[in-house]
């Protein structure tokens, strides 16, 4: 276990990478986790992957989470910084020896921010997982609009403060536009009692992707719990183990 800091948006990203006990270069999982959020929360995730021969790198968005590591505020914080923040890890860790290929896997907001990433630089990107993808978030930010169009410079998200930034950034775009670019295999699963992002929104996103799969996790809202989480992690181990020497997009920078 290494902690790393890698050049953000704001300032230092904080992150920890784990590699797994075993001889030669291994896939890279960069884990991205959601709005709020820091990766204290997927780290059983992290630990998952590298029990199960992967590298894994957790982090905190820079201003991702009142907790986060990192440098920067929410108030600072978007989607759009968050994908520098995710582009910047790519690019540290794209050429590195001890790594063969590149898996993201993103939860919620860093799903969105996962997907966005991929579709921008496919090439780097060998398959992805995205757990209840917030594809409603730019949605969600138009109805915070003031009647003229512009946004207030601060506003309550999920009992957490954002700027204006994070709806001006949120709405410059539709994501469905933009992430079918991305025609490597995707992994999608959601809850089909997700009270935050309904089903509906990956379930359009699976009909954009030229390969992806949806598993609708029964009785899970946002977020798995117990028996749940565990099929899920077990799910997403396999797709992953699948594209170790399937649909391989080789190490760049060698």
């Amino acid at each position: 276990m290494e902690e790393i800091m890698i050049p953000g948006s704001m300032g230092d990203i904080y992150g920890i990478l784990q590699l797994p006990e075993t001889d030669g270069p291994v896939p890279l999982v960069i884990l991205s986790h959601g709005f709020g959020g820091t990766l204290d929360g997927n780290r059983d995730c992290a630990d998952y992957f590298v029990g199960q021969g992967f590298a894994t790198y957790n982090f905190d968005f820079c201003g991702g989470g009142s907790g986060s590591r990192s440098a920067g505020t929410m108030l600072e914080m978007s989607v759009l910084t968050e994908a520098r923040d995710l582009d910047a890890i790519i690019d540290r860790f794209k050429a590195d020896a001890r790594f063969d290929r590149i898996f993201l896997w993103g939860a919620s907001q860093g799903g969105f921010v996962s997907s966005y990433a991929a579709a921008r630089r496919p090439e780097d990107v060998a398959a992805m997982v995205l757990e209840f993808p917030a594809f409603v978030l730019q949605d969600d930010a138009r109805a915070r609009a003031n009647p003229d169009g512009t946004f207030p410079e601060n506003d309550s998200v999920l009992g957490a403060r954002i700027g204006r930034i994070y709806d001006e950034d949120a709405v410059s775009f539709d994501i469905y536009d933009v992430i079918g670019a991305y025609t490597g295999d995707v992994l999608i699963l959601h809850g089909d009692r997700d009270g935050i992002v309904p089903l509906r929104y990956s379930q359009r996103a699976k009909a954009v992707y030229a390969s992806a799969d949806l598993v609708v996790m029964e009785g899970q809202d946002h977020g798995f719990v117990e028996q749940a989480k565990a099929e899920a992690l077990e799910r997403e181990a396999r797709f992953f183990k699948a594209h170790r020497v399937s649909s391989v997009i080789p190490r760049r920078g060698t």
